[in-house]
């Protein structure tokens, strides 16, 4: 039917309406809680960082344990975060991505015989704090490509085995997901598939929690169904007398989060990879709407890291034109067709989306566009730099890459990098990237009037 909605991010409508959550294990950000020291070199200058192991509390239930991807941003102390895919996060565009998963998975805390880990690396002994240290250096130099060395020896040496060792590894699958999320229809009808994807053996499944309308949730058979294993189709049985309306099914389960796993911070956070997890309680939901007659949408989002924007779109399941109203510009969803509308953001950049339709609708998608790392958009920033004027700082930024930290409690930084005095230019830069994301935001919505004044159901 239509793409997930965004995920990590939130969704929202006005008055009662349910809101899909596509699924996925949801946390909270502890900190750095097993580490040791690196050093990062840029630009000829040098500096110590600490470099280990994060610990997260899942929602509902379970501890997760991750390393950082994105070296140069900072790590926020109770950050919330949203386990997704790697598409939707700077993993999606590194090609290295998979060796990071085969580290992982030969390194500690999955190898916690300390003892044979430094023995297949030819490192020398290694505690957990400098296990975890060599682990996210060796880490960073794939997700960052970032000149960083451990400070311990050993940890250096098992840093470089993992590195020279490291093959590629497919993305593992979520742990909790849904498909078609977001569906609708006519009364009297099953409205759906909503396809469940899971490695577990099996998930629980909840039906509306209203049941005046009469609304049941069913499996291909048409039988009602409490339980679904992996590629397990979900339907809303609609009456044919229910007045219109919407309903939500929620499915959960209790499961190990595949490591490998990327989270993503629901507000900018760095971004983390999923090394360790215990049992974890992982929820997603599923939504319908339905009516007799008239236009009957389905609208979600979707962030698209390779066109550098979230999509939004629309599925038109009623007998009636829908028209919505985004960013200044009308648009225009006949009855069976589908309607994506690109919004191109900033990186970094927050962002809420509402969109306004037909008979007083109005739904809201909120977020952060984190397609890439830090590192890899300064340096971009400073060769545009270089591109307007030659002479400038030879080509690289003034100062370390650094984007500040976040104390910790016990006064260690929580941050994948150290405090440093680029802060305030790293500060500038970012603040001018928003900057720069709004204005090309004001164009658009310029452009888009623009096109709106040729006709009441203008094209982009």
């Amino acid at each position: 039917m239509v793409a997930g909605p965004l995920a990590g991010t939130g969704t929202a409508d006005t008055g009662s309406t349910p809101v899909a959550r596509p699924g996925g294990a949801t946390a909270t950000l502890t900190g750095l809680t097993v580490a040791d020291r690196a050093v990062l070199r840029i630009d000829g200058r040098r500096q110590e960082l600490p470099a280990g192991l994060f610990a997260m509390t899942v929602d509902g239930g379970g501890t997760l344990k991750t390393y950082g991807v994105d070296l140069h941003s900072p790590a926020q102390e109770n950050a919330a975060y949203a386990e997704t895919s790697w598409s939707q996060t700077s993993l999606g565009a590194n090609p290295a991505a998979g060796k990071i998963r085969w580290i992982l998975q030969h390194s500690y805390p999955q190898v916690d015989d300390l003892t044979a880990l430094a023995k297949a690396a030819g490192s020398g002994p290694l505690t957990r704090e400098t296990a975890a240290a060599g682990t996210q250096v060796a880490i960073w130099r794939h997700s960052d490509r970032a000149r960083v060395d451990a400070l311990d020896p050993a940890a250096e040496r098992l840093a470089d085995w993992l590195g020279k060792q490291a093959r590629y590894v497919p993305e593992p699958p979520p742990s909790l997901s849904l498909e078609s999320p977001v569906v609708a229809g006519r009364t009297g009808t099953r409205l759906g598939p909503v396809t469940v994807r899971t490695g577990a053996a099996r998930v629980t499944v909840a039906g509306p929690a209203d049941t005046t309308s009469g609304v049941r949730v069913t499996g291909a058979d048409g039988r009602p169904v409490t339980s679904a294993v992996n590629g397990g189709r979900l339907w809303f049985d609609v009456p044919a007398a229910a007045a219109p309306g919407t309903a939500s099914l929620t499915v959960q389960v209790t499961t190990t989060v595949p490591v490998g796993r990327a989270f993503a911070g629901v507000t900018k956070s760095q971004t983390q990879i999923l090394a360790g997890s215990s049992e974890s309680t992982t929820t997603a939901t599923a939504t319908a709407t339905w009516a007799k007659k008239g236009p009957i949408p389905a609208l979600s989002a979707r962030k698209n890291c390779a066109a550098g924007g979230v999509d939004i779109t629309a599925v038109n399941q009623g007998d009636a034109a829908f028209a919505f109203e985004l960013l200044g510009t009308e648009h225009y969803v006949p009855p069976g067709a589908v309607r994506t509308v690109p919004v191109p953001l900033a990186e970094d950049q927050a962002y809420e989306l509402t969109l306004t339709g037909t008979d007083g609708f109005v739904k809201a998608f909120d977020g952060l566009l984190d397609c890439a790392t830090t590192g890899s958009t300064l340096a971009a920033t400073a060769r545009k730099d270089q591109d307007r004027d030659p002479g400038a700082a030879g080509g690289t930024p003034a100062g370390p890459l650094t984007a500040g930290t976040v104390p910790m409690g016990g006064g260690e930084d929580l941050a994948a990098t150290g405090a440093s005095g680029a802060t305030p230019m790293i500060a500038g830069v970012a603040l001018g990237m928003v900057l720069l994301g709004g204005t090309a935001l004001f164009l658009l919505r310029r452009k888009e009037q623009a096109a709106a004044e040729e006709g009441p159901y203008a094209e982009e």
